[in-house]
């Protein structure tokens, strides 16, 4: 695996050789080793089945490895999983339905509720707790699937292709949204993308992913010299779009 720039020391988990073959007999995952540090944003850049998905999961610990381990450091972090879709109940109102993980983890009603209110105004939703998923837009919905991921104040964020059905305006303005919720909250994130462009804007580092079996093949550090709008316009942002672009393109034709 080529690795750029240096690391802290202290990891929050080890993805040690991992592998995974599904029943059917596709092996997704083969050989990866991926450390993520406490605070960074690091995203899982890939080509659309090269086991993105399969990794976060066997972190989550919805599946388990064929083959080595996921290793946590000290204590395992409280977790926030947030999917490509918001997966809400639709019959419910978006206080319910972002007090539900509270709800299961036995929270009495009203302390979940009193978390549920402080998320859904972190994501800039106040007002709309009364509100059902039919009566909001795409951004929205997505918004609260994000709040209910806070309630439970995570240490670590899982996300998987949160953005990837939305338009492209929504999608900037939430990417600039999470960025700055991840930065306030001090959250590290593991966020799954196939879009260079959004892992360079989001990451304090990407790591790109060959196609099935998938297996880490660069890990790079970006570099910030401002932030929002004017990171995407700058000459840094498109040369380092054009490097990650470069290393995807690379291991893509190493696997052909």
């Amino acid at each position: 695996m080529r690795e750029q720039g240096c690391r802290p020391a202290l990891s929050l988990l080890k993805v040690r050789d991992v592998a995974r073959r599904f029943s059917s007999g596709t092996l997704a995952l083969q050989g990866v080793d991926l450390a993520v540090e406490r605070g960074e944003f690091l995203s899982l850049l890939g080509p659309s089945g090269c086991g993105k998905s399969t990794l976060l999961r066997l972190i989550m610990g919805l599946e388990a490895p064929d083959a080595g381990a996921v290793e946590w450091g000290r204590l395992r972090p409280r977790i926030g999983v947030v999917f490509q879709e918001p997966t809400l109940m639709p019959w419910a109102s978006v206080l319910d339905n972002v007090a539900l993980p509270l709800r299961l983890q036995g929270q009495g009603r009203d302390e979940r509720q009193r978390a549920a209110r402080a998320a859904i105004d972190l994501v800039g939703l106040g007002g709309f707790e009364r509100a059902v998923p039919r009566e909001l837009s795409g951004g929205m919905r997505m918004r609260v699937s994000i709040a209910r991921a806070f309630a439970g104040k995570p240490e670590l964020l899982l996300m998987d292709e949160p953005f990837a059905a939305l338009d492209e305006i929504t999608r900037l303005r939430l990417d600039d949204e999470l960025q700055a919720l991840a930065r306030d909250q001090g959250l590290t994130v593991l966020f799954v993308t196939h879009s260079v462009f959004e892992s360079v804007y989001l990451s304090t580092r990407i790591a790109v992913m060959s196609p099935r079996p998938g297996r880490i093949t660069a890990s790079l550090p970006i570099e910030r010299t401002a932030t929002g709008a004017a990171f995407r316009a700058s000459a840094d942002y498109a040369r380092q779009c054009g490097a990650v672009s470069a290393i995807l393109a690379e291991a893509m034709a190493g696997a052909a």
